[in-house]
Order: structure tokens, then C-alpha cells, then sequence
């Protein structure tokens, strides 16, 4: 019996245990809440009295019988505690994978095959939405640009029906009422009133000038030395000082520029050729301000002399000369050529200075688009695109190869045939200058 008594004992102890592990394994209630299994099995596990420290006293009751459970059965209820609190720990964790996850998602690539949760599709929707919206304003202002470009070239018609947009013609124009109105001046200056004496009396008495305008009043003096004097071609500006050459083909020329030797360098900026440079005894720039006033003064014929290396004297005039002032890029004004170097100034077509702007290495107004041409050739002139003459080159003291930068006159004879190793000539001397159209000697 007694066998058999403990083994009953034994068999509820047991059943107690597994009915307190399966009670704290549940998910969230911790207790049992079927009333029928409640009935079935009346087994119950109660603590009776205070803790001493941290073990309690636990019984069993199992109707009729209760037994007392030894103190250290209280070590069961802390391990359950802490299966709990490592179920609440994995609980948290897991939500914390989630919550990354989400987040990885929503920061992949949008053209990623990555399949999105069902949290992400409002904000992917959402992004379409803006995104169709910008589309639809691109259009309308692509359309808007397309119309304003179409009224542009409407009105760009317009004006170039109106030749607003073509200053050359407005140049051409204010230079030819230019030159009018110098013709016309320098007509009347050379007429007199019914009450003036004849030509004869005027030319029987010595003339006395206050202004000397250039070298031809000094010769209509007397004055036959070839030297620097003085002159003034308009009052409104200061007198400067100039080299008369009273000796070539009956002398009164006023000297604009001149080469002899290479002491001068002609590769200047835009305002040393505005004021002039060198020395008027040998090499020298006038200045194209000084140029300007004194062809605007007189109807000016040009003359231009050159010697090469081996002693070939020619030479080449125009019947009219004119440079125009700084606003108009100090254009030249060439008339008809005569004499026996050859017409450069007006070689072709393409290669015609007349009418053409004055450019130096540091301003480009020639025609020729992809460069400067006075930067190209190391010199000031009135380059077309870019020369058939320049008289500002380099001076070479014997032939040279490379860029044809030196002193050239495209007309001279034997100027353009090959040259043995590829070899270029230049000129000796070089001098440009300029009388009165009507100057009698």
C-alpha cells in the first residue's frame, strides 16, 4: 500500500510540474482559462505565508489531498520569469529586424528589381505622381520655347529686311558722306571770291602761312631740304612734328612710315600705332590719329616706295588716300593705282585692303574668322583675310623661312615663285607718304 501510495504521489507531483511549465509557456495569459479542463483536473498550485528572503513556501493541493513542497520548488517561478523575459527580448528583436528591413527597401534603387512591402506602395505611388506632374510643366515650357524661338526668327527677318543688322552698311554709309564732305571742303578752300587777286599775283609774292597743315605748305614756302617741321592740319588739335620728303618726284610729301634697317620693332599694340613710335630720321610709325587729321584736312594721294636686296628700286601711288578716325577703326580709303610695283592693296577679291579696319596683336578687326590676323603676322595693318600687302612686318636682313611675316608687297615681281628650300624675300626699304591731290611743284 505504501508503494502504491507514493507512486499516486509521485504521479501528481509530476502532473503538477508539467501543468505549471505548460501554464508559463503559453503565449501571452500565463494562466489557464479552459473552465473544462479546469473541472477535469481540480489540481491546483497555491503559495502560502511571506517569502523568507528569496524562497517560498509552495503546496499542492489535489482534493482530497495536499502536500507541502520542499522551498526550493520557488526556483521554478524565476525560470519561468526568465523564459518570459527572453521571449519579450526575441519578441523586440525581431520587430527591430522588420523595422530594418523596411527601411532597406525604401532605400534601394527605384529601378532595382527589389519587390517592395505593401507599406512602401503609397510613397512609390505618390513619387509617380510628382513625377508626371513635372513631365506635363516640362512640356508646356519646351512648348513655350519652341514659340518664342519661332517669334525670334520672325522679327530677326524683320530686321535684316530694315539692314539694322548689318553695320557694315552703316559704316560704308558714314564713310562715304565722309569723304563727300572732305571733297567738298577741300574744293572750296581752293576757290576764291570775285574780290581775290589772280593766280598770277598770288604766285608773283611769297606766301605767308600761320598753319602749315603738312609738308606741301612748307614747299609752297621755299622750303626744299628734306627735314622734320612742324605741322597742324586741324586748329581744333595740337601741332606734331613730321619728315617732309622735298626731294622725290617734286618733293612736298608728308612720310607716314618708313624701313630702312631693323632698329624699330613694328610688332606694337593697338595704341603705340594710335600715338606712332620710332625715331622720324630712320624708322618710324607716324600714328594713325596724326594719319587720320591729315588726310581729313586735304584730298590725299599715297605713294609707296620699296627697294629689295638687290637693288630693284619700284614704286606704287593712289589718287586718293583717307584713314578714318579711332571710333571707325581707323578705316583706310584707297583710290586708283599707278606705277610700277604692282596693284597689292587691291590684288583680288579676296585679298583687297581697301576699305578695311586697322588690327594689331591685341585687337582684331580683320575679316578673317578663326584668328587675329596682326597677332598671325606680328605687325598693325589693315589685314583683310589676311593679306596680299604689309608694309609693318618683320624686318629680315636676308631671306627667312616660316610665316611670311616680314615686310611683303604681294605684287613685286618674282614675290610669289618657289623659293629654293622654302625660302622668303623681304625688302631692304620700305616708306610710305602722302601730298595734296592738287600739289603743283
Amino acid at each position: 500500500m505504501k508503494a502504491a501510495h507514493w507512486y499516486r504521489l509521485s504521479a501528481a507531483f509530476l502532473a503538477a510540474y508539467g501543468f505549471l511549465v505548460v501554464a508559463h509557456n503559453e503565449t501571452e495569459t500565463d494562466e489557464i482559462q479552459d473552465e473544462t479542463a479546469r473541472d477535469a483536473c481540480p489540481l491546483r498550485l497555491e503559495r502560502r505565508g511571506r517569502c523568507e528572503g528569496e524562497e517560498c513556501p509552495y503546496q499542492v493541493s489535489l482534493p482530497p489531498l495536499t502536500l507541502q513542497l520542499p522551498k526550493q520548488f520557488s526556483r521554478i517561478e524565476e525560470v519561468v520569469k526568465e523564459v518570459q523575459n527572453l521571449k519579450e527580448i526575441i519578441h523586440s528583436l525581431r520587430k527591430s529586424c522588420q523595422d530594418c528591413k523596411l527601411q532597406a527597401d525604401d532605400s534601394r534603387d527605384p529601378g532595382g528589381n527589389a519587390l517592395l512591402l505593401p507599406s512602401t506602395r503609397a510613397p512609390e505611388l505618390a513619387g509617380d505622381n510628382r513625377v508626371e506632374e513635372l513631365e506635363s510643366q516640362v512640356n508646356e515650357l519646351s512648348s513655350e520655347l519652341k514659340n518664342a524661338k519661332e517669334e525670334i526668327n520672325i522679327l530677326q527677318g524683320r530686321l535684316e529686311k530694315l539692314n539694322l543688322v548689318n553695320m557694315n552698311n552703316i559704316e560704308n554709309y558714314v564713310d562715304s558722306k565722309v569723304a563727300n564732305l572732305t571733297f567738298v571742303v577741300n574744293s572750296l578752300d581752293g576757290k576764291c571770291s570775285s574780290k581775290c587777286p589772280n593766280q598770277e599775283q598770288i604766285q608773283s609774292r611769297p606766301v605767308q602761312h600761320l598753319i602749315y597743315k603738312d609738308c606741301s605748305d612748307y614747299y609752297a614756302i621755299g622750303k626744299r631740304s628734306s627735314e622734320i617741321y612742324r605741322v597742324t592740319p586741324d586748329p581744333k588739335n595740337s601741332s606734331f612734328e613730321v619728315f617732309c620728303d622735298m626731294e622725290t618726284m617734286g618733293g612736298g610729301w608728308t612720310v607716314l612710315q618708313a624701313r630702312l634697317d631693323g632698329s624699330v620693332n613694328f610688332t606694337r599694340t593697338w595704341r603705340d600705332y594710335k600715338a606712332g613710335f620710332g625715331n622720324l630720321r630712320r624708322e618710324f610709325w607716324l600714328g594713325n590719329d596724326k594719319i587720320h587729321l591729315l588726310t581729313k584736312s586735304k584730298e590725299m594721294i599715297l605713294r609707296i616706295d620699296l627697294e629689295d636686296f638687290n637693288g630693284v628700286k619700284l614704286y606704287a601711288t593712289y589718287d586718293q588716300f583717307y584713314v578714318a578716325n579711332e571710333f571707325l577703326k581707323y578705316r583706310l580709303h584707297v583710290g586708283n593705282y599707278n606705277g610700277t610695283a604692282g596693284d597689292a592693296l587691291h590684288y583680288s577679291k579676296h585679298y583687297n585692303h581697301n576699305l578695311k579696319f586697322f588690327t594689331t596683336p591685341d585687337r582684331d578687326n580683320d575679316r578673317y574668322p578663326s584668328g587675329n590676323c596682326g597677332l598671325y603676322y606680328s605687325s598693325g595693318w589693315w589685314f583683310d583675310a589676311c593679306l596680299s600687302a604689309n608694309l609693318n612686318g618683320k624686318y629680315y636682313h636676308q631671306k627667312y623661312k616660316g610665316v611670311r611675316n616680314g615686310i611683303f608687297w604681294g605684287t613685286w615681281p618674282g614675290i610669289s615663285d618657289a623659293q629654293t628650300g622654302g625660302y622668303k624675300s623681304s625688302f631692304k626699304e620700305a616708306k610710305m607718304m602722302i601730298r595734296p591731290k592738287h600739289f603743283k611743284s
